[in-house]
């Protein structure tokens, strides 16, 4: 009997006093959660979960939150380990958070080919199923003409400025341009049919600044107003520009002699937040023409690292875009690659990132709004990955269990939406931030791997999603610095928990999941690498099962049977070296 108390007045002493007939009576047993031997006896009173209001920080992109209904999968009864001295609690009466769908997004783009009529890869994006597709970029957002086939328009130069001020080709692209090598506006659109998911569009910003008409901006907005009319109530998310702060974008810096309204050199946040304005009114007009009255529009920001920038424009980025913008974005974006820029990072490097780095930008974005005196939005982390190189890192099992964390932190710390970068890039070796092997990277392939293959982060986020319910709750770890826990509840009733081992060896790890009414079973998946390229194997194994190739995972992935065993006795699993495991746990 689950027992519901009201705070204050009356109800509460009428709580109270069902809680002392309760106990006169008999509480039921086994009740007050696994605690390494559900089903012992006892009496205990379970505490009901809270409900928190949602948070600032999340807002409209948890719109249309639905709860999740736990199927059991098909499994295999093993054998349980001998417990140690490492314990994960699970606390279900203490909610973070309900978990958005739009967290587990992608980024796609223009140099993966026509992929629509790739069916191993459409099946693959549909699998892992990332509710928000973000298009067409990336930096070349900045360089991108929606209408265009093969010309830019007569304003937009042949050449621009990178940030020494060296003139080189603009190297536009286009959004109808049909060659095989890249990806058109409509196939987007087709994409996100036929995967279920949610587009996120950026305009293109950068024209604002090196056209080289009398209204640059007024002409950058309308070009992005129309790109609204032509979408036609489809994407309701949309954002302007691309890590603008950067001088490896698009626009950063001009000649000013080339520009007719007196932009300066260099671009600043107070310049682009005006131009913010311009824009948004531009695309919220024509949104309300085609009856898309929900556009949401969100603003390019920086992350923590970059406050302490050399740049001085980066240093103050966010007080003056946000200043002047005002009350006008209605969400923030950051972008983070979380490991040090291109270095030979190794694990140990690589998983200490996302608990720290994930708060640290929040908690910086959080501080630029307050300073700037603008309302609290939505924070939307919409390109994330590492930038470890050297050593194969990206397209390796470390890649996934570094997303696993991500993931587990982005709810944590409320994020609104992410998006990782991105679905398919080019090999370069391995220092390749796509989740599945492009295949018309014909100049560059990936050694031994057939068409679209699905790296080890594929199957991570995949099972993380699967695996994990509708709210997080409350998880902590003792015995062990290695171990990472991310607990989940379920409104059908079960329970689970995401565990990390970030260490080298294997860990025994009893669960104890509190005020819960277990059931009989629990099940997992345990993930984990190979013996291949030493620590970042490019191989990952689901429950034993692994590739039948050099690299990504096993092709039955979505019908491999989960490892099950009784709760009674406790909650007892080994957690590969560096892997994963993701348990739910029946409720009664």
């Amino acid at each position: 009997m689950k027992k519901h108390f009201l705070k204050t007045g009356m109800a509460t002493v009428l709580a109270l006093a069902l809680l002392q007939s309760c106990k006169k009576d008999g509480a039921p047993k086994g009740d007050g959660g696994t605690g390494g031997g559900t089903g012992d006896g006892g009496t205990t009173v379970i505490t009901p979960p809270n409900n928190p209001d949602l948070a600032a920080t999340q807002g409209f992109f948890l719109d249309g939150w639905q709860a999740k209904t736990f199927t059991a999968p098909s499994a295999a009864t093993v054998a349980k380990p001998a417990a140690g001295n490492i314990s994960a609690t699970v606390d279900v009466s203490q909610v973070i958070s309900k978990v958005s769908k739009n967290l587990y997004g992608n980024n796609t783009n223009p140099f993966m080919s026509q992929y629509v009529d790739q069916p191993v890869l459409m099946q693959q994006i549909t699998d892992l199923a990332p509710n928000i597709l973000r298009f067409p970029g990336g930096s070349l957002s900045d360089v991108y003409f929606w209408k265009g086939s093969n010309k830019a328009p007569d304003d937009a130069p042949a050449k621009l400025l990178n940030s020494g001020g060296v003139a080189g080709d603009a190297n536009y692209w286009y959004g109808n341009n049909t060659a095989n090598w890249t990806f058109t506006l409509d196939n987007y659109y087709k994409v996100l049919q036929q995967t279920n998911s949610t587009g996120l569009i950026t305009v293109n910003y950068g024209y604002a600044r090196y056209g080289t008409g009398s209204k640059p901006a007024e002409t950058a907005a309308h070009l992005a107003a129309d790109w609204v009319r032509y979408d036609n109530g489809r994407t309701k998310y949309w954002e302007i520009g691309n890590e603008n702060y950067g001088n490896w974008e698009a626009g950063y810096r001009i000649d000013p002699a080339a520009n007719q309204d007196r932009q300066p050199a260099t671009l600043t946040g107070s310049l682009y937040g005006a131009h913010f304005k311009i824009f948004a009114d531009s695309m919220r007009k024509a949104a309300t023409e085609v009856g898309n009255t929900g556009i949401k529009i969100g603003m390019v920001t920086t992350e923590d690292e970059e406050k302490n920038n050399a740049s001085v424009i980066i240093q103050n980025w966010n007080a003056n875009a946000m200043k002047e913008s005002g009350s006008s974005p209605d969400f923030y974006v950051v972008h983070n690659y979380y490991t040090p820029f291109q270095q030979n990072s190794s694990p140990e490097v690589i998983l200490a990132t996302p608990a720290k780095v994930t708060a640290n930008m929040m908690a910086w974005v959080k501080t630029s709004i307050q300073n700037a005196g603008v309302p609290q939005k939505p924070v939307a982390l919409d390109e994330w990955n590492i930038f470890a190189t050297g050593s194969k890192q990206m397209v390796s099992n470390i890649a996934g269990v570094h997303a696993v964390m991500v993931l587990g932190e982005l709810l944590k710390n409320q994020y609104s939406m992410a998006a990782r970068w991105d679905l398919a890039n080019g090999w370069d070796n391995g220092d390749d931030h796509g989740m599945f092997n492009n295949s018309m990277n014909t100049s560059n392939p990936e050694p031994g791997a057939p068409a679209w293959n699905a790296r080890p982060a594929f199957y991570y986020m995949y099972f993380f999603q699967k695996y994990f319910g509708d709210r997080m709750v409350n998880s902590t770890v003792t015995g062990s610095t290695d171990i990472i826990s991310y607990g989940s509840s379920y409104q059908s009733g079960q329970a689970g928990v995401v565990l990390v081992n970030k260490g080298s060896t294997d860990k025994v790890v009893t669960v104890n999941i509190k005020n819960f009414a277990a059931g009989s079973k629990y099940y997992y998946y345990e993930l984990k690498g190979g013996t291949d390229n030493a620590t970042f194997s490019r191989k990952v194994y689901v429950n034993g099962t692994g590739p039948a190739g050099v690299s990504g995972g096993p092709s039955n992935f979505k019908t491999i049977a989960a490892n099950s065993a009784a709760i009674a006795g406790g909650i007892i699993v080994n957690v590969p070296a560096y892997g994963s495991l993701f348990l739910v746990a029946e409720g009664k």
